[in-house]
């Protein structure tokens, strides 16, 4: 039902604003503390580490359970989370409660799919597309809004936006959604059958190098346009709107694409994390060719979630909500990877050279998706 797939949406923007609304101001919280820039980005890091680490095994340990109330609890813990950080308690304790929630995070997106394709046919991407949608969604509204809101008064205010939005999701699946128990709960064999399957760890590998690549860059993207390009923090805000604004049409149109044909979908898109650091590389700090560049690497980013869950599940259809917990967890991995590696590059190389650890991975993940290709042409 679409019902169910918008109310899973509004929960992927509490979850989003949550994991990445902290990237518009991570360089208030490096100064707060007085940390540098690449510890400071722990905070996204760490956060994706869980996430990689416990998804798959928190998704088969409650695939049992009612999924309105795994949503709910899911949701309930991120909005306690970003209560406790407005406060800006030590940064010891902002990082507990930084990870504590994602702990919960691919259980709810993995939950959210699974109850919003659950009585579909023929439109399954479709829905997965509006319950994604969430992603571009928040980096239009709330992640952008938290950063300007954050440049007008203080880095405390960008959680307090993230608690509304947590607060105003968890009364929509409070009251709009209704209890959903499952009806057969599948053994953990038969969902871990999937790990020894070729074409579904190639997708994986994909997966995992795609995301590396974008947030080897995105996870510094206030730093970036601030060091690199000489903009302010409201400028930067605005460009987060004109990167999300872009993104929410590009979800959409990846939605549609995916429909015919799922892996050069995935290749168009992927092609971007090639595309995007050598536009950002010649554009120098020319503002108009970086506004027109942000706008091309919103375009080619923000379907990356979607797209790698819907090939990654193209693999192993008959597992929906494992696959997808793994697709999550692996791309989590990848945005550890890369904002650890970005930060590196930063402290060691300069700023600037970042990009090109987005190029390099963004051609793994290419050779990854060939091989998936010649692997599952021969086993026809």
């Amino acid at each position: 039902m679409k019902k169910y797939a918008y109310i899973g949406c509004l929960g992927f923007i509490a979850v989003i604003t949550t994991e990445f609304g902290i990237i518009g101001i991570l360089p208030q919280i490096a100064e707060h503390y007085k940390i540098s820039i690449d510890k400071a980005g722990y905070l996204l890091s760490a956060f994706a580490l869980i996430i990689a680490l416990t998804g798959p095994f928190m998704t088969l340990l409650v695939s049992g359970y009612d999924r309105k109330k795994i949503m709910l609890t899911s949701i309930a813990i991120f909005l306690i989370t970003g209560l406790v950080s407005s406060f800006s308690p030590p940064f010891w304790l902002l990082m507990v409660v930084r990870v504590l929630p994602a702990f919960l995070q691919p259980v709810y997106i993995a939950t959210a799919l699974s109850v919003a394709v659950s009585d579909a046919t023929d439109n399954k991407n479709e829905l997965m597309s509006i319950v994604f949608s969430g992603v571009a969604l928040a980096m239009v509204t709330t992640v952008p809004f938290a950063t300007w809101i954050s440049s007008l008064w203080s880095w405390e205010y960008s959680f307090m936006i993230q608690t509304l939005v947590c607060f105003i999701a968890f009364l929509m699946i409070y009251f709009m959604l209704p209890s959903i128990p499952v009806k057969e709960k599948k053994s953990y064999g038969s969902q871990l059958k999937i790990l020894t399957q070729p074409s579904f760890m190639l997708s994986t590998a994909a997966n995992f190098f795609m995301i590396t690549a974008w947030f080897s860059t995105y996870s510094y993207f206030a730093d970036y346009l601030n060091k690199a390009k000489g903009m302010n923090e409201t400028m930067i805000s605005y460009m987060l709107f004109v990167f999300g604004i872009i993104g929410v049409l590009s979800t959409w149109i990846a939605g549609k694409m995916l429909k015919h044909d799922v892996t050069k979908t995935m290749a168009f898109f992927l092609s971007g994390t090639l595309v995007v650091p050598i536009l950002l590389y010649v554009s120098h700090d020319d503002l108009f060719s970086t506004i027109m560049v942000i706008g091309i690497w919103g375009f080619m980013y923000s379907p990356s979630f979607l797209n790698a869950s819907t090939y990654m599940i193209s693999s192993a259809p008959d597992s929906l909500e494992f696959a997808n917990s793994l697709a999550t967890s692996f791309g989590n991995l990848g945005v550890t990877l890369g904002t650890t590696l970005g930060g590196w590059m930063i402290v060691s190389k300069g700023l600037a050279n970042n990009i090109w650890i987005c190029f390099a991975f963004g051609l793994l993940a290419l050779l990854m998706m060939l091989l998936r290709s010649v692997y599952d042409s021969k086993s026809k």
